[in-house]
């Protein structure tokens, strides 16, 4: 069978890359199938699709907002046609399971259409002014051309974050994703061209991070960039951009806990454990690698939990059978076992998993077991250090106020959750807790795109993605003051007379 090749989108055409050259997507369940092949980009093609953007623009910023959006929705529309397709090719190239990327494409679509709806609803505002015969307002303005830089995790899903907030504040974009899910990011941008994007709004250029990346964050006609990836990463971008004052918006790390209380409902604390510690095989920024536990209820958990996790089945993804799919790559795969040694070097206790899977149908495959330590000092690199794989540290705790502790006792700040039957403590929680997220009675996964998405701390530089605060990211506020008192009035010195 022949491989499809697919070419990068620029100013409204499927070019092939300057370097003439290309790179496989292979499926991480079955390295042997390869999914297709995409342009090896370079510098030039970045130069292009930057100027393709930049040229674009104007005309763009100035079509209405309610048209952008009606196209947006037109996104959503493919989408939701085309779903079935999308996430089996998804889970093809990058392993997790089918109810999984039915829902990293459902993202998507949710949030199509929800920036739709912002076409008419960027709201500024309309104040008094304090001199008379004056009126005062607000309203957003776009940038320019956007850079988005997105990981593999959620091929469609984290793409969605930022190019459709980016596109209904009338920004264009130039888009690289991940060069492990290449696939999913073309079904994106190819729904978007059906949708009739005009040309030069949307650019798709794949590649390697220094060959495409790198110029794209230094370009100059480039006025922001966001970026979604590891906090080492995100500091090169930060650091990149920091020369020009370029806007950035870093979405990075996270060492995400759960906390079990005394009085949790133990089987619904379980089953939240195994889906935010096992769920895409570990690989989510917001992922539960942490599970922190009352003493009370510590060996009681625990049972249940390695239980549980011992009777995952691990496998390709397209399997309804499967619950949990390989790593993305054997570099992420070695990151995993590396690891495992070293917790137990540091004196964890591993009771359950620990191994890599490569005996029959897992020989051609990146799969780990779903890995359990107990006993787990707070300050081990395995508790404090993002592993982004199926490796999960159980951390015995005396009290709502140690497990507090322990819980920000990290340089990330990304998600949270506590189970427990008691409503003071989980107000103490909420309140104390220094994340951008938090869940009571829930894993710490499952993000909806209505709501503000986003860390503190090392987990990213402020910023919040999805939702209205989405919005503020791609836009700008510029302040109005129109006077028609017909003379020059001063504010903050003028004396008025009311008499």
């Amino acid at each position: 069978m022949e491989k499809k090749i697919y070419k990068n989108y620029i100013n409204g055409e499927w070019v092939e890359s300057a370097s003439g050259c290309t790179f496989e997507d292979r499926n991480p369940a079955d390295n042997r199938e390869v999914i297709g092949e995409f342009q090896r980009s370079n510098p030039e093609d970045v130069k292009r699709a930057v100027e393709a953007a930049k040229n674009a623009y104007d005309k763009w910023r100035l079509y209405p907002a309610p048209k952008r959006a009606e196209i947006l929705f037109k996104v959503a529309e493919i989408l939701v046609k085309r779903k079935e397709e999308f996430a089996r090719e998804m889970t093809q190239e990058m392993g997790k399971v089918l109810k999984e990327t039915r829902g990293d494409v459902q993202e998507a679509i949710d949030m199509s259409y929800y920036m739709a709806g912002e076409g008419r609803r960027q709201f500024g505002q309309t104040t008094p002014s304090e001199l008379p015969n004056k009126f005062a307002m607000s309203v957003r303005m776009p940038m320019g051309a956007c850079a988005l830089i997105t990981p593999w995790n959620f091929p469609m899903a984290i793409p969605s974050w930022k190019l459709m907030p980016a596109l209904i504040c009338g920004n264009t974009v130039v888009f690289k994703p991940a060069t492990d899910t290449p696939l999913s990011a073309y079904n994106l941008i190819k729904s978007c061209e059906e949708a009739g994007i005009p040309k030069g709004v949307v650019n798709f250029v794949t590649g390697g991070g220094s060959e495409v990346g790198g110029p794209l964050m230094k370009n100059e006609d480039v006025k922001l960039v966001s970026f979604t990836g590891s906090t080492a990463v995100g500091k090169t971008v930060s650091e990149a951009c920091a020369p020009a004052f370029k806007h950035t918006n870093l979405e990075m790390g996270g060492k995400n806990a759960i906390m079990v209380m005394e009085d949790a409902n133990l089987d619904l604390a379980v089953e939240g454990a195994i889906w935010g510690g096992f769920g895409t095989t570990g690989q989510r920024c917001t992922a539960a690698s942490r599970v922190i536990v009352h003493k009370k209820v510590y060996q009681e958990f625990a049972e249940k939990f390695v239980a549980r996790a011992k009777a995952l089945k691990i496998g390709n993804g397209l399997d309804p059978k499967v619950e949990m799919g390989p790593s993305i790559n054997e570099n992420q795969l070695q990151t995993v076992m590396n690891y495992v040694e070293i917790g137990k070097k540091e004196g964890a206790k591993l009771i359950s998993g620990g191994n890599r899977l490569v005996k029959g149908d897992y020989i051609h495959g990146f799969f780990h077991e779903p890995t359990v330590f107990a006993d787990v000092d707070p300050k081990m690199r395995i508790a404090q250090e993002e592993i982004f794989g199926p490796v999960v540290a159980l951390i015995p705790c005396d009290n709502l106020q140690n497990a507090i502790n322990i819980c920000n006792g990290v340089v990330y700040g990304l998600s949270a959750s506590i189970y427990t039957q008691d409503v003071n403590k989980a107000f103490v929680a909420m309140r104390d807790i220094y994340t951008g997220i938090f869940y009571v009675n829930s894993s710490t996964i499952g993000a909806e795109v209505h709501l503000p998405f986003g860390g503190t701390k090392q987990t990213g530089n402020g910023h919040r993605e999805a939702g209205t605060a989405a919005l503020d990211v791609f836009s700008e506020w510029k302040t109005v003051y129109i006077d028609y008192s017909g003379k020059l009035q001063k504010a903050q010195i003028d004396d008025l007379n009311i008499s």
